[in-house]
C-alpha cells in the first residue's frame, strides 16, 4: 500500500468540523443531490443487521436501507462520536459502512480502510465517494482556485480510483459497482452554474469518466471461506450390511398375515 500524503491543512486543523462548510455552497448542494440518489439506490439492495454512516455530509445516507440498526457518526444529528480511523466497534460487527468523503478530508485514509475492514463482517459491504482528480474539480484544484472561497473542498486530498481500487484489493475487498458523479462544472457562482448547467448532460456522454465525484461499491472477501450446505445426501449402504429378502422370508411373512 503506497502511503499517501500527510493531509495538512490549517484552517482545518484549526477547526475539526470544517470540511462540512463546503457543503452549503452551490457545488456542495449539487454534490448532495447526486450522491443522495446514488446512496438511495445503493442502499436499499443491501442486507444486514448493523450499518453505520460516517462523515460530517449532512444527510441521512441510509434512509432508503432495509437494515434495521442504522446509525450516523459525526453528522448532523449525530448517533455516535467517533474517528474513522478508529472506529469503536467490535471486529465483525457492521453489515454495511457508508464513507462519503472521509478519505480525502482523513490524515490517515489508509488506516480509514482498514477499520473499515476490520469493523466489518465476513461478505459485508463498504461504500465509498471520492473526488476525482482526473476532472474538471481535480483540474481546478491543481490551480489553486477557489481556495478562499472554500478552502475547505480545495485544500482536500483527491485520490484516482485506480489507486483506492488498489488498496481495497491489497485488504481483500472485491469491487461490485463504480459510478461517475457530478459532470458539472465546479463554478461557485449560482447564475453562472445554471447557465452552464448544459455541460452536464454533455459531459456525462462525451467524458463519462471525468465526472468530479466517484462512487465505489466493495463487498469484503474472506480468503477459504465457504458456506456451509445442509449436509442432505444420500448414503450409500455397504453391502455386507444390505440384506435382500430372500423367497423363504416373504412367504414367512405372508403365513403370518
Amino acid at each position: 500500500m503506497k502511503p499517501s500524503k500527510q493531509f495538512n491543512s490549517e484552517h482545518t486543523s484549526a477547526n475539526p468540523a470544517a470540511p462540512a462548510d463546503w457543503f452549503h455552497h452551490p457545488i456542495g448542494q449539487m454534490v448532495c443531490q447526486e450522491e443522495q440518489t446514488l446512496y438511495d439506490d445503493w442502499v436499499s439492495n443491501l442486507f444486514g443487521y448493523h450499518a453505520l454512516q460516517v462523515g460530517a455530509m449532512p444527510l441521512d445516507l441510509l434512509r432508503n436501507s432495509r437494515i434495521q440498526h442504522c446509525f450516523r457518526s459525526n453528522a448532523a444529528q449525530p448517533d455516535v462520536l467517533c474517528d474513522s480511523a478508529f472506529l469503536p466497534f467490535q471486529q465483525h460487527s457492521l453489515d454495511l459502512l457508508l464513507l462519503p468523503h472521509v478519505l480525502e478530508f482523513s490524515p490517515l485514509p489508509q488506516q480509514t480502510l482498514r477499520e473499515a475492514e476490520r469493523v466489518l463482517v465476513p461478505e459485508g459491504h463498504v461504500i465509498l465517494t471520492l473526488f476525482n482528480p482526473i476532472s474538471p474539480w481535480g483540474l481546478r484544484r491543481m490551480m489553486g482556485c477557489g481556495r478562499s472561497t472554500i478552502p475547505d473542498l480545495w485544500s482536500a486530498q483527491f485520490f484516482a480510483m485506480p489507486r483506492i481500487r488498489d488498496w481495497l484489493a491489497l485488504l481483500g475487498f472485491e469491487v461490485l459497482q463504480t459510478r461517475m458523479l457530478c459532470h458539472a462544472w465546479p463554478i461557485h457562482s449560482q447564475k453562472m452554474a445554471q447557465r452552464l448547467s448544459w455541460l452536464a448532460p454533455l459531459g456525462l456522454k462525451c467524458w463519462p469518466v471525468a465526472g468530479g465525484v466517484y462512487a465505489i461499491l466493495a463487498r469484503k472477501r474472506v480468503v477459504g471461506m465457504h458456506i456451509i450446505k445442509p449436509g442432505w445426501q444420500s448414503l450409500r449402504v455397504a453391502k455386507k450390511l444390505a440384506t435382500t429378502p430372500n423367497k423363504k422370508q416373504i412367504s414367512h411373512r405372508v403365513k403370518q398375515k
